[in-house]
């Protein structure tokens, strides 16, 4: 692990008129599970395929038609709950959660409410380098998705697709221990992360394959304390859910939003309704959307249709040891093993495809020059082109390449940049290309103290200056470096202008 000392935020404090207020946040995230199948059918979960065309009988509710769990949407889900260090229950059941929507052809969603498949775990979230937050996580259930009600194709009908019905989701459910409006986006990230290191789901929040619902409440200073001295929800204000947000950047927002919001209104003597909102992202505003639903009021009731689900300890213990390593122990080992820096191994290791690139492009060679050209040249002509990693036109062992070049002395920094772009954009191998297109470095020190001469006889007023300014001698070193159209070693050049000007 990383030796760093962490420390804990402080939470955000938000001015009101009468007094400071703090945040509260807890976060319900719907991450679809990584499957090809849904949970109580055989039907397709391909995104984006006709209206209507992946839906099996039991999806549609048609009548007779029974469910038959996904064995491997319980493994997903198992090894979601083992990524997150969290207690894998043995025995678990599904509920039915009564409501109707056009969308929901059952009238009902089977979830998990009374005995979810995972129990407590938690999740170190990162703010910055050696401050983090423990959140934890109090639960994760497996339930059915509902389909996709339409309204902007007809100004006067509304369209149902239920492709997405019966989707396997994992609920994961934390306790309210994120304090600003950064560190809830920053816990979504680094749940995004962990999820698509152990690929159980692919965390696209575009398609809505992971989406959260935030529950936010505000406080006075001190009251945090309390309850978490107590665990005491009394101490806390009365929260509001705004659903469905799959933006980091809109997750901030309506956070801000709704906290303003509810502080005018404790602030001129009302009270915070519990209630379910909408974050409207045009006008920067949450807007009521349903009261806040209690258990209760979905009538949850034991699902008859499906037997209590009853996993074998073995079976869990074969899930944990294929367990992949995750984020945090990559990045350790990063810098451990290749000296980078906290932040360069953050960096590395935000996407699984990232890291694997990296390490294979490291193997056997100077890891923080490796790091720095893959975060700096790689990166950057990938963001430019709008690309990432598993479409990038430099392989693992082209990179490695120009940077055994440079490692050698066979070609200088500024030679490898036009050399990668060559790769990038041509392709070939690093050391052919340098070899025929006459791009080595010149080393001859003769040829390079020739060049030295001519600069310092064209220029004798920058010589005087330059022997009263030794700053100035990088003007010459530039000059020659121009002059050797940027092939001359740069530490030989340095080394004699010095002692040229210096005699």
């Amino acid at each position: 692990m990383l030796d760093l000392t962490y420390e804990t935020p402080k939470p955000k404090v938000i001015a009101g008129a009468k007094q400071d207020w703090e945040l509260v946040i807890g976060m319900e995230v719907h991450a679809q599970v990584a499957s090809q199948a849904k949970l109580f059918s055989g039907a397709s979960t391909t995104f984006g395929a006709e209206p209507n065309s992946n839906v099996a009988f039991v999806d549609a509710a048609m009548p007779g038609m029974l469910p038959v769990i996904n064995e491997y949407c319980v493994e997903q889900a198992v090894r979601t709950g083992l990524g997150l260090k969290a207690e894998i229950n043995l025995k678990s059941a599904f509920d039915r959660k009564n409501y109707f929507y056009p969308d929901l052809p059952q009238g009902y969603q089977i979830s998990q409410l009374y005995h979810p498949i995972v129990g407590e775990g938690e999740i170190l979230v990162d703010i910055e380098p050696g401050v983090a937050r423990l959140v934890r996580v109090e639960r994760i259930h497996m339930e059915q998705d509902a389909g996709k009600s339409i309204h902007d194709m007809d100004p006067a009908m509304s369209f149902v697709d239920l492709n997405r019905t019966g989707v396997c989701l994992m609920e994961i459910v934390s306790r309210p221990d994120i304090r600003g409006p950064e560190e809830a986006a920053a816990y979504v990230g680094k749940l995004r992360q962990i999820l698509r290191y152990l690929g159980t789901c692919d965390g696209n929040m575009q398609n809505g394959n992971l989406r959260a619902d935030v529950n936010v409440s505000i406080c006075a200073p001190g009251a945090y304390e309390k309850y978490m001295e107590t665990q005491d929800f009394s101490h806390l204000g009365t929260r509001c859910e705004i659903k469905n947000m799959n933006s980091m950047r809109f997750i901030q927002q309506a956070i801000m939003v709704e906290a303003e919001r509810q502080i005018k209104i404790v602030e001129a003597g009302g009270e915070v309704e519990q209630e379910t909102r909408l974050y409207d992202p045009d006008k920067n505003e949450t807007r009521s959307m349903r009261s806040k639903e209690e258990a209760h009021d979905y009538r949850y009731f034991p699902d008859p249709d499906l037997l209590p689900l009853e996993i074998e300890q073995e079976w869990v213990d074969e899930i944990a040891a294929s367990l992949p390593e995750l984020p945090d122990e990559k990045k350790a080992r990063f810098v451990a093993d290749f000296g980078l820096s906290e932040y360069d191994a953050s960096v590395l290791t935000a996407d699984v495809q990232d890291a694997a690139y990296f390490e294979e492009a490291a193997q056997g060679r100077d890891g923080k020059l490796v790091a720095n050209w893959v975060i700096n040249e790689l990166f950057g002509r990938l963001k430019k082109d709008d690309a990432d990693i598993t479409g990038s036109p430099v392989s693992p062992a082209q990179l490695g390449g120009i940077v055994d070049l440079i490692a050698s002395d066979a070609i200088s920094g500024k030679i490898a940049k036009d050399l990668f772009e060559i790769v990038y954009t041509e392709g070939g191998d690093p050391a052919q290309i340098v070899e025929e297109r006459g791009m080595k470095q010149v080393t001859d020190t003769g040829a390079i103290e020739a060049a030295v001469d001519q600069i310092i006889a064209d220029n004798p007023a920058q010589v005087e200056k330059a022997k009263e300014n030794p700053k100035l001698a990088g003007w010459f070193v530039g000059q020659v470096m121009k002059a050797t159209g940027g092939k001359a070693n740069p530490k030989a050049v340095n080394e004699i202008v010095s002692k040229k000007l210096g005699g």
